[in-house]
């Protein structure tokens, strides 16, 4: 052994060892830190580079010193500093090459041999920095750099090309890589120390110093190879924690969100497996293609120009996107593309990040949907129903424009208030108190419910009313849908008019049959005592008995008029005429009892089809109502005139008036407003005027007055 290795001083080689170790791991670990981050990999490299050319020449210098000590006052820094210098110049040639993203076995080879050099180099200049004459063993020396090169191979390829390398095993390859590589470092000391014969004189002069220096290099040394440990650790644990969270962060988006990098082209260079899962492509179907592969034909041009030129300017851009995948499905993302910059502030590459946002676009989508079927029952539940939104107190809180329209209350009238706004008094308390309990059960109520316009008129609406129910099953709010019947109303009350009628043209046909011809013996025998009797008083007597005989005889006429109406008889003649000779005939009658008659009418000859006798009977009876109408005397104007090919003929008094509940009821059989009256003028002259297709309607209002309007079609000349 003492044969191989020599005379030499073993706390130096001790201590020389250990170094090389130290500075062989801490070179291995920063090199490692360089494949596995992003960042500060120059730092790693100019580190590792140093620390390895440190720990051979430390090793080199340490065991020529403690082979001959003495030697130490002779030595020659500059060359020294030189032998440093090719060290780390060799030992960053080898690690140059790992650099690559793959390494090959000729990267491990040829990285082993620059570290050979390395050894060699600093072994020969230190020999020639010591003054010694060098001469070589080549067969020993060939075997020796053979050996050395293999060793650092096998370093070499356990740490960086082994299958076994990975994060979990990286904490026991790395100690034993360094062993391995330390043990290469020096036993080419060793080996090329004994395969080199070295001659010396010996130097005059005193050596007292040598140890002092020696212990200064060997301090020196020492501090330099621990400066390098403690930055490699403090190096270490910082890129290590950042690796972390890089990791964490890479982990968190892979597991969350899809990931695409793409260079400054739009060319496609990683995806994650997110990005193959949702597209259905595989990596090595993506990558180096572009984004055109996933394009959906639904974005236009111009959206892509303008995302390109966006990103193309560095600037951030978001927005979303549907793609296509590989088996033709659609998918929507949203997306964000950042752009990474060059110190020139150029795009180098692309990182797109997206989430996918399908269930969500459906979800949308599935809303407009309903959102137009809501709009499109709403519109058509507008266009023909009235439509009223109450909370659960009754309070009107949403109206549509029918509600408004039939109501004739506007919006900012109506909402906030109750339906006892539209209250008619025509229905119970007891109707709206059922109506309510109903509801308020959670039930829909349907029912016909008349209301009272703003105006005062009265209108009937056919009503649902729906309760929308909480998870509590109490209502929260109230629908009420509503139809205008109040046409249907008015076509019942016609045909329960019309039943009454029949029954009293029944009636009629059987009284008038019965009592005309008693009628007709009394008349005739009445006027026969009427020629014998002289006495005043009787001849009186006699002829109220006449009168009150045709009293009666009129109302049979107007029982055989219902219950057989005649065939009426049109001609055309002038209505102008007529009425003035029904008001001559009337107009001492009016005289009488204090009413000033008039007649008003812009045309003299109006030209319509009548029965004549039966038109005048209607204008009589309508005149007379007007007259008995004003107790205290008054004013009672006829006028005629032209109205869209009708003639209006209104009979205006200035009377007691009519209210509008009896109103409703003039023309029903046996309904009057008179002491005296039996109902039925009204009734039969409504029929005539209908038979002459003709309306009468009438308008008045308590304490000032009554307007019979009668419309007849007129023959334009």
């Amino acid at each position: 052994m003492n044969a191989l290795l020599g005379a030499f001083h073993p706390y130096f080689i001790f201590i020389a060892i250990g170094l090389t170790i130290m500075a062989s791991y801490t070179a291995l670990d920063m090199f490692t830190l360089i494949r596995t981050s992003d960042q500060n990999k120059r730092l790693l490299f100019l580190g590792g580079t140093f620390s390895m050319g440190i720990g051979i020449w430390v090793m080199n210098f340490m065991g020529l010193i403690s082979a001959d000590t003495d030697r130490f006052a002779s030595y020659h820094i500059p060359l020294t500093i030189l032998s440093i210098f090719i060290g780390v110049a060799f030992t960053g040639m080898a690690f140059l090459l790992l650099y690559a993203k793959t390494i090959r076995f000729y990267h491990l080879l040829v990285g082993s041999l620059f570290l050979t050099f390395a050894v060699i180099a600093i072994q020969v200049i230190g020999l020639y920095a010591m003054n010694l004459n060098v001469k070589y063993n080549l067969p020993l020396f060939t075997f020796s750099g053979l050996l050395i090169a293999g060793s650092f191979l096998f370093s070499l390829w356990i740490l960086f090309s082994s299958k076994s390398y990975n994060q979990s095993h990286q904490a026991w390859l790395k100690p034993i890589s360094a062993i391995i590589m330390s043990t290469a470092i020096v036993e080419g000391h060793f080996l090329l120390k004994r395969a080199t014969v070295t001659t010396s004189e010996v130097l005059n002069g005193s050596n007292t110093e040598s140890p002092f220096f020696i212990y200064l290099v060997l301090i020196v040394s020492v501090l330099i190879i621990g400066g390098l440990i403690v930055s490699s650790t403090l190096i270490s644990k910082q890129l290590a924690a950042t690796d972390t969270n890089l990791k964490d962060i890479k982990a968190a988006l892979d597991a969350s969100t899809i990931v695409a990098i793409t260079d400054p082209s739009g060319t496609i260079i990683y995806v994650n497996d997110k990005f193959e899962e949702i597209s259905k492509y595989k990596q090595e179907e993506i990558i180096g293609m572009n984004h055109r592969i996933l394009n959906s034909g639904h974005h236009s041009k111009e959206f892509f120009k303008d995302l390109w030129k966006t990103i193309q300017s560095g600037k951030i851009w978001r927005g979303e996107i549907r793609n296509k995948a590989k088996d033709g499905t659609f998918y929507w993302v949203d997306t964000t593309i950042v752009p990474f910059l060059n110190k020139k502030g150029k795009p180098i590459q692309y990182i797109a990040i997206r989430s996918d946002i399908s269930d969500r676009k459906r979800a949308e989508g599935h809303l407009k949907e309903t959102i137009k079927e809501n709009n499109d029952i709403k519109f058509a539940l507008d266009q023909s129903s009235i439509v009223a939104f109450t909370d659960a107190r009754g309070k009107i809180t949403s109206v549509n424009d029918k509600f408004c329209e039939i109501s004739k209350y506007s919006r900012e009238e109506i909402l906030g208030k109750d339906h006892n706004i539209l209250n008619s008094r025509y229905h119970s308390k007891d109707f709206f108190k059922n109506l309510w309990k109903t509801i308020g059960e959670g039930n829909v109520w349907k029912g016909e419910i008349r209301n009272k316009a703003k105006d005062g008129t009265y209108y009937w609406v056919d009503t649902t009313i729906v309760p929308f129910l909480n998870e509590q099953g109490r209502p929260y709010q109230y629908l009420a849908i509503r139809n205008d019947i109040t046409e249907r109303k008015k076509t019942e009350e016609v045909l329960h008019r019309q039943d009454k009628l029949a029954a009293v043209g029944q009636l009629a046909a059987g009284v008038a049959h019965e009592i005309r011809n008693p009628l007709t013996s009394m008349k005739g025998y009445t006027e026969f005592l009427q020629l014998d009797e002289k006495d005043p008083e009787r001849q009186e007597f006699l002829n109220i008995i006449l009168d009150e005989i045709e009293r009666v005889n009129t109302i049979v006429e107007d029982f055989m008029v219902l219950a057989k109406p005649k065939a009426v008889e049109l001609e055309e003649k002038n209505v102008i005429p007529v009425i003035q000779n029904v008001v001559s005939l009337i107009e001492f009658e009016a005289r009488k009892k204090n009413v000033r008659l008039s007649f008003d009418c812009d045309h003299e000859i109006i030209q319509i089809e009548c029965d004549e006798n039966r038109l005048k009977q209607v204008f009589l009876n309508f005149i007379k109502n007007g007259i008995e109408a004003m107790p205290n005397g008054g004013d009672l104007q006829v006028k005629t005139f032209i109205h869209d090919n009708n003639v209006q003929i209104s009979i205006q008094d200035s009377g007691v008036g009519i209210s509008k509940e009896k109103l409703q009821k003039l023309g029903e059989p046996f309904f009057t407003t008179k002491k005296n009256g039996n109902g039925l003028g009204l009734m039969v002259s409504f029929k005539i005027i209908e038979s002459h297709n003709g309306k009468v309607f009438v308008e008045s209002e308590p304490n000032k007055g009554t307007t019979f309007n009668i419309l007849l079609p007129a023959k334009i000349a």
